[in-house]
């Protein structure tokens, strides 16, 4: 075989293996459409439905699951004796604790990425602090901020603080060196290097950092609503389990599920308005 038939061979063979890859991944590149969102509803819808059957056949003791149609009564009842400023109080309480956590995880993260002293100082301890449950600091912050909004907004920060910390810090030190020196072959200072490379080739990870912190946010928040708090999604999951009301002790959690879906969903239309310019194989699903 010579060595053009050999080049042409192996050119068939790759355009060959190019074209099926491609057809694989043609249903991953097609926007999304409606029939996408309505997929996603599928398993929860279904999962009700399966609820609503065992209730109805007494597979399940009512007293301990309500079957779905009595916790959506549960959820109306609510919403007619102030279920909207229980909402409102807890979302504040997110958005606050959440955006102050979160900017100082990134100027802390900035600083432990591009600095190796600062890292060698800080990070240790901060691995050993993001290990302790959310529980284990509500008394120290009772003990030292009382019991007003301020222990719930510092409980929630603390939250949001690490997952966003972790991933930016990853995301810097992960950074290809040649685009760093790039930077230094154009003149750039060590903060135009911060700004203009370092940040913005970190964004991925960043957003994933942001997005488990808004998770967390919401699960500190019930912790955070146990600290004397007579308003908020959480003092209705405590209210709940006071008073022996399962429905609404679900009621609150299907609630708080549904904050947390709505605002990550914010999030990740941020991630992709932000980060169109990258050529992966994520952009192209959405």
């Amino acid at each position: 075989m010579t060595a053009a038939a050999g080049s042409a061979e192996f050119s068939a063979e790759t355009g060959t293996a190019g074209l099926q890859a491609a057809q694989t991944l043609e249903p991953l590149s097609r926007p999304r459409s409606a029939s996408t969102w309505l997929l996603g509803l599928l398993l929860p819808v279904l999962f009700l439905a399966l609820l609503e059957g065992a209730a109805s056949i007494e597979l399940i003791p009512s007293r301990l699951f309500p079957p779905p149609s009595e916790i959506g009564k549960t959820i109306l009842a609510l919403a007619s004796r102030g279920l909207a400023a229980h909402i409102a109080i807890s979302s504040l309480r997110v958005a606050l604790g959440f955006s102050i956590g979160a900017l100082l995880a990134v100027a802390v993260g900035v600083l432990v990425g591009v600095n190796r002293r600062a890292e060698a100082l800080l990070d240790p301890s901060f691995q050993a602090l993001r290990a302790i449950p959310s529980l284990a600091w509500i008394p120290l912050l009772l003990l030292w901020l009382g019991i007003d909004e301020l222990p719930k907004i510092t409980l929630i920060a603390i939250g949001a603080f690490f997952p966003v910390y972790v991933n930016l810090v990853a995301g810097i030190q992960n950074v290809d060196r040649k685009l760093i020196e790039v930077g230094q072959v154009h003149g750039l200072s060590s903060r135009e290097l911060v700004r203009r490379i370092l940040l913005p080739a970190a964004l991925p990870n960043l957003f994933t950092g942001l997005r488990n912190g808004l998770s967390l946010a919401w699960m500190f928040l019930v912790a955070a609503e146990l600290i004397a708090a007579t308003k908020g999604v959480g003092y209705l999951l405590s209210d709940g389990r006071e008073s022996s009301r399962p429905d609404i002790v679900l009621a609150a959690i299907i609630i708080l599920a549904t904050l947390g879906k709505l605002s990550d969903s914010i999030l990740k239309h941020l991630e992709r308005r932000y980060l169109g310019w990258r050529d992966v194989l994520a952009s192209s699903r959405h």
